[in-house]
């Protein structure tokens, strides 16, 4: 079996052009079943073949996830490997059927992002000082919020990206999704600041990277996580406050101030529009919140 994960392997890298990150996630899921499906069959899992996987087996795999207690995101995401893995084995030829059609998804839990208010999201940005890293953490929070970009689209940022002339950066997206987000002039000048005056001190000579670390490295998505976790301590901000929280707080200050949801849909990079209307659920629990307060018989 682990040849052929290792073939699905390359399919995702060369062929579908996930992420590593994606690609390590898909691993992470189908080790654990291939664990489970082994022991399961007392057998080894260099010896399990993938006919030897049942749908029977399968629900019995989907029980023993829920009796860890995992979250229905996580076994939705376990299955959804196994799936995809079943599916391109059948489309090379290696099975007669995919035995996880017959296997439905658990449903999902609808939880609404969480979000920093408009006061909470300046305090954070204008919490580093002006030292060199300080002049960094500033412009990287300043392009998250001006942007709402993933951490993983912020670190991957080249010089070669950047068009702060026309107000511009070229981010590329999951799937290698290319879309061009305008960000407005205060942090257009952020920005020009740590490029002219720090960037050159910190970075390597044959480095690309916009975003460096104190060892002239490209900075790392662990590296901005405990940056901003650094900063939300320091503010009092409560546990939990992530890259994600900013780009989720982007999408929800747009809406409450009148931005159409195709418009935060396109800035997102969001393939559907459904993904996007979460956040119309944030600002309509703000709008009842302000009703209950200020409607004299609320």
């Amino acid at each position: 079996m682990y040849t052929l994960i290792d073939h699905y392997v390359d399919f995702l890298s060369i062929r579908k052009n996930f992420s590593s990150h994606t690609i390590e996630a898909y691993q992470k899921d189908l080790f654990d079943g291939l664990e489970f499906f082994a022991q399961a069959l007392n057998t080894s899992e260099e010896k399990l073949l993938p006919t030897d996987i049942d749908g029977k087996l399968l629900r019995q795999y989907l029980a023993h996830l829920y009796q860890r207690n995992l979250s229905r995101a996580t076994v939705a995401r376990r299955l959804a490997a196994w799936r995809t893995f079943f599916r391109f084995l059948y489309n090379e030829g290696l099975v007669k059927n995919n035995p996880l059609q017959r296997v439905s998804n658990p449903k999902q839990e609808k939880r609404l992002p969480q979000f920093l208010f408009p006061e909470e999201t300046k305090d954070l940005i204008e919490a580093p000082d002006h030292s060199p890293l300080g002049i960094r953490d500033r412009a990287l929070f300043e392009l998250l919020y001006a942007s709402g970009m993933r951490v993983s689209e912020l670190v991957s940022l080249n010089l070669s990206h950047l068009d702060l002339a026309r107000g511009y950066i070229r981010v590329m997206g999951k799937g290698s999704k290319e879309r061009i987000v305008p960000i407005h002039q205060q942090a257009v000048a952020t920005l020009q600041l740590y490029l002219q005056s720090v960037r050159p001190l910190l970075a390597a000579q044959e480095c690309q990277a916009v975003f460096v670390n104190y060892q002239g490295n490209r900075l790392s998505d662990r590296g901005v996580r405990k940056i901003l976790a650094k900063y939300c301590q320091q503010l009092g901000f409560k546990d939990g406050i992530s890259p994600h929280t900013i780009r989720h707080s982007f999408a929800t200050h747009l809406l409450d101030n009148g931005a159409d949801l195709r418009s935060v849909q396109e800035l997102l990079g969001h393939v559907s529009l459904s993904t996007t209307q979460l956040y119309t659920h944030v600002t309509k629990q703000k709008l009842k919140k302000v009703y209950k307060i200020s409607h004299p018989r609320a």
